[in-house]
């Protein structure tokens, strides 16, 4: 007889989605059969799956230790580990600064992914056990491209990753990003378009006109400098398309430099030569939480930042852009008091401000 109480990460959820979780690896006809045999009861009394699971019940499976086996996926899965860079951490959530390179969820499964790096992290520090594990796995609620760097906002507990998601599908969570745009733009501007995926070559469309099967995008940027050649630009996602920001100042006439997707090759072969530039120099610094209550009330009303990643602040200081840089951070984020050195600049990589 194997024996499990429902933790808070497993509380809220009907009683045959957790058993699908549980027993993974069984046809759902087999705990059903279960559930009407009583071989598997909750709270010593017979159910039919429907049922809510409070924190504290108590289900009882009395299944084989092979049978159990077979059905669970008990084959222990090696998590890999990594210094993630933890902007900010509590009970339920975790704001970690990706590295460009890494991909922010599994794809093919031959690679490691942000999440795995994540879920070997709280296995290590014990805030997840591998027993919950088998019922809740923690995620990122906002993915960033393979080669995008920044700040992803990922759920260790159940109730983490929904209020995070509600708050990303509400679009009352603002990202903002920062980029070095090929051109010189000069005015703040509030653009619109449609956006087409091409499934076959992983690249988007954008164009001014609605077409079929295409989605509306809304993009607002704002210059910091220029150089006459380039601009360092901050983006916000109003909303939140796949390769939204690099499709779209491209299709204006301005991509993002290092961008090997939509960007112009003669330009990135001058970063990629001189600089070693692999990836778009694209940069989720911020997100602004609006005013919480409950879970999230420790991150309520709070701006978290991420520096821009060396290479980035190294190509700012060749282009002559990193004052701006600077000075943007110093008037949007009061940060004078405050300002110390890491890299050999200023950072205000885990701070936080309350605005």
């Amino acid at each position: 007889m194997k024996q499990f109480f429902i933790e808070e990460n497993e509380a809220g959820q009907r009683f045959d989605k957790y058993l699908a979780k549980l027993l993974k690896d069984a046809p759902k006809s087999f705990f059903y059969k279960m559930l009407r045999k009583k071989n598997i009861t909750l709270n010593g009394k017979k159910a039919d799956g429907s049922e809510k699971l409070q924190k504290g019940d108590e289900i009882r499976l009395f299944l084989s230790d092979e049978t159990f086996e077979k059905f669970s996926g008990s084959t222990k899965t090696a998590y890999p580990e990594y210094p993630l860079d933890i902007l900010y951490e509590d009970g339920d959530i975790l704001l970690i600064n990706k590295p460009a390179g890494m991909l922010s969820q599994p794809a093919d499964g031959s690679e490691p992914s942000l999440v795995e790096y994540l879920t070997g992290y709280l296995l290590k520090n014990g805030s997840l056990t591998p027993k919950a594990l088998k019922t809740f796995r923690p995620s990122v609620c906002n993915r960033l491209d393979r080669n995008t760097s920044g700040i992803v906002a990922a759920g260790k507990s159940l109730a983490g990753l929904q209020e995070l998601s509600r708050l990303f599908h509400d679009r009352t969570l603002h990202k903002d990003y920062l980029c070095l745009a090929d051109g010189v733009l000069r005015e703040r501007n509030y653009v619109k378009g449609y956006l087409h995926k091409d499934t076959k070559c992983n690249k988007v469309i954008v164009s001014a006109e609605e077409a079929p099967g295409s989605l509306p995008i809304e993009t607002e940027y704002t210059p910091l400098g220029n150089n006459g050649r380039l601009t360092l630009l901050k983006v916000r996602l109003i909303t939140g398309r796949s390769h939204q920001i690099r499709a779209h100042l491209a299709s204006m006439g301005h991509p993002i430099i290092g961008d090997g997707k939509y960007g112009r090759e003669t330009v990135n072969k001058k970063y990629r030569d001189k600089n070693r530039l692999k990836h778009q120099l694209l940069h989720a610094y911020q997100l602004q939480f609006p005013v919480l209550s409950g879970k999230m009330a420790p991150v309520s009303g709070r701006t978290f930042t991420a520096d821009v990643p060396e290479l980035f602040y190294h190509i700012l200081t060749e282009e002559h852009l990193e004052e701006s840089y600077h000075e943007h951070l110093e008037r949007n984020l009061g940060i004078y008091q405050n300002d110390h050195y890491c890299g050999g600049h200023r950072t205000v990589g885990k701070q936080c401000h309350t605005d």
